[in-house]
């Protein structure tokens, strides 16, 4: 099994942005067993950011009810936090040595001690400020011991390589899934691999659409804001469908959900052909459906054959993000 800052980690983790979105946030009554049953599972690699949800009421303070609950699990969990967002309306990133300890700092005052922050790392680069020195700041961070690691967020092979030059850099995320193929065509996993860096895959189940659920746009939540992004208009909504269809017809065949083929499917390509291992991070707002995530199907050489036959045929039409979103990613 791989290791994160020191533990070994869990095949499939834990993304928590569904539990503190503004509008809809997922009751502690709620959320608790959601996080106790992911450790049942043997989930124990969670995804978290100082922006998801509101500056008051985001997914660290969650957490430090949490854990203040539970403290016991504390040392369970591999907890990777995301930040550097200066203003989430117009998504200007602030990356700059002295936002991060900043962030830093914020972040382990709002967990008050309940649990050590794993990973941190900007949700993606800024481009007013050199990887390089970004890296350098959090490198400072974790010879401090205010942080356990370093992550890095939708970035290239190249800007990889450039912060790797700096320090270790212990994960990546990044968007990875059926109809987010692109890591493995442009070198980001076999760099990783190469670099042994572990790749977290967010969106493992396209904010929904793999997991048969969405059949049209009403079947979105009103506040989802995959609803502005291009996969889900209407002009590309119908195309993006048949492969959904396709890939609901094998879980058929397979006797599975089309999330867990899904999943499996990343599962698979996971430390294989010089890829980097990879960890899938669906959400989840109820226990039923980390169970359903964390079950593991067994896909054969002529399943993935099938799948991958799939995509061929069935390109995903739009990009993965929209306007601003878009310029912040670097492929």
């Amino acid at each position: 099994m791989p290791k994160l800052a020191g533990k070994e980690v869990s095949r499939t983790g834990l993304g928590l942005m569904r539990l503190t979105l503004p509008g809809s946030v997922v009751p502690d009554e709620t959320a608790f067993p959601v996080l106790r049953a992911s450790l049942e599972c043997g989930v124990n690699v969670w995804n978290a950011a100082d922006f998801y949800g509101t500056p008051d009421n985001n997914s660290l303070h969650l957490l430090h009810r949490y854990f203040t609950t539970y403290p016991e699990d504390a040392e369970k969990v591999v907890l990777s936090v995301k930040s550097g967002i200066a203003d989430m309306r117009t998504l200007t990133m602030d990356s700059s040595p002295d936002a991060v300890r900043r962030s830093v700092d914020r972040a382990n005052a709002i967990l008050a001690g309940t649990k050590k922050i794993d990973l941190f790392g900007p949700a993606r680069v800024d481009p007013k400020v050199p990887i390089e020195e970004t890296v350098a700041a959090l490198a400072e961070l974790v010879a401090q011991g205010k942080i356990g690691g370093i992550q890095l967020s939708e970035v290239r092979a190249e800007t990889i390589r450039r912060a790797s030059a700096i320090t270790k850099i212990d994960m990546v995320e990044a968007e990875i899934s059926l109809w987010a193929t692109d890591v493995f065509e442009n070198g980001v996993a076999t760099t990783c691999g190469e670099l042994g860096i572990v790749l977290e895959a967010h969106t493992p189940l396209g904010a929904g659409m793999l997991t048969g659920k969405i059949k049209s746009l009403d079947d979105m939540a009103p506040n989802d804001h995959h609803r502005r992004f291009p996969r889900f208009q209407p002009e590309n909504f119908s195309q993006n469908m048949r492969l959904v269809e396709k890939i609901e017809e094998l879980s058929r065949d397979k006797g599975c959900t089309p999330a867990q083929l899904a999943l499996g499917w990343l599962r698979e390509r996971s430390g294989k052909d010089q890829c980097a291992v990879i960890i899938p991070l669906p959400g989840a707002r109820a226990v039923e459906r980390v169970k359903e995530n964390c079950t593991e199907i067994d896909l054969t050489a002529q399943d993935m054959e099938e799948i991958n036959s799939i995509l061929r045929r069935f390109p995903v039409a739009g990009s993965r993000y929209p306007g601003n979103a878009a310029g912040l990613t670097e492929y």
